[in-house]
């Protein structure tokens, strides 16, 4: 998505978000991210923090619709969203600003605190809203004929650890709440695995990390195994249909995952 300055938003947006903070002194245009049409942090005379938008007509407005509905229930690991507004065709959230630098999955101190962060996320039970998809829903269309059951629980999944994803300031802050889903605790542990991957981890070294997570020591394999196979399916459609370099390679490492499950346990 185009992304745009904060003073080159609509003046009622603007404005809008002025009711908020008051006076804004200064504003830095965010990297990262491909979510939002405006992301920045902002210095104003209530203090530092970052907002995020997108257009109220856009296609994904309905993954910013989420993040609003899921933010009172989301863990410490993640920032606060402090209020949110609607004007001039804009709707603009306003998080607690966090001074953190992007997580490096090649770092074994960042993935410690990455892990610690996940296994907090991990106590929390979903709350029950018309927003949030359920797993057994959301992946039942790449799932094999039966076992999407397999994925259901009640825990509250991020579902996206791409290393944008989390910020690292002395811990991991889990941030970008766009795609909240109920589950199955072990499924965010395999969406890490294969993100450990995409920054150059073997599929043993992954599966070695996320093992330190409860949930991935007990899972029944044929979950494990039946997940990895919707996620091999659903990586090769979202490459299929926008065949760029790095959803190609997810693909392939969500393959090579799978694999590597299924030997490991055949040889088990």
């Amino acid at each position: 998505m185009l992304r745009i300055a904060f003073e080159d938003l609509p003046q009622a947006a603007r404005r809008a978000v002025e009711t908020q903070t008051g006076h804004i002194k200064t504003s830095r245009m965010a990297g990262g991210g491909i979510n939002s049409g405006v992301a920045a942090f902002l210095d104003t005379e209530r203090g530092k923090l970052f907002v995020k938008g997108i257009p109220s007509d856009h296609p994904q407005a309905v993954s910013q619709a989420r993040e609003i509905a899921i933010a009172p229930h989301v863990p410490a690991a993640s920032p606060r969203l402090l209020w949110y507004v609607e004007a001039g065709g804009w709707v603009i959230l306003g998080y607690e600003a966090i001074a953190g630098r992007r997580a490096d999955y090649t770092d074994s101190g960042d993935l410690v605190l990455v892990l610690d962060a996940l296994q907090e996320l991990q106590q929390v039970t979903a709350p029950d809203l018309s927003e949030v998809k359920r797993a057994e829903q959301r992946w039942a269309g790449y799932a094999d004929q039966g076992t999407a059951d397999l994925f259901a629980g009640r825990s509250l999944l991020h579902t996206d650890f791409a290393p944008h994803n989390v910020l690292i300031d002395g811990r991991a802050h889990i941030i970008d709440w766009a795609w909240p889903t109920v589950g199955a605790a072990f499924i965010d542990p395999h969406v890490l695995a294969v993100r450990l991957m995409e920054a150059g981890h073997s599929a043993e070294d992954a599966v070695h990390w996320v093992q330190r997570v409860p949930s991935w020591r007990e899972a029944l394999p044929s979950a494990l195994l039946a997940f990895s196979t919707a996620v091999v399916r659903s990586w090769r459609e979202i490459a299929d249909q926008d065949p760029q370099p790095w959803k190609i390679a997810m693909a392939g490492h969500a393959a090579e995952l799978k694999t590597y499950l299924l030997a490991s346990w055949q040889l088990s």
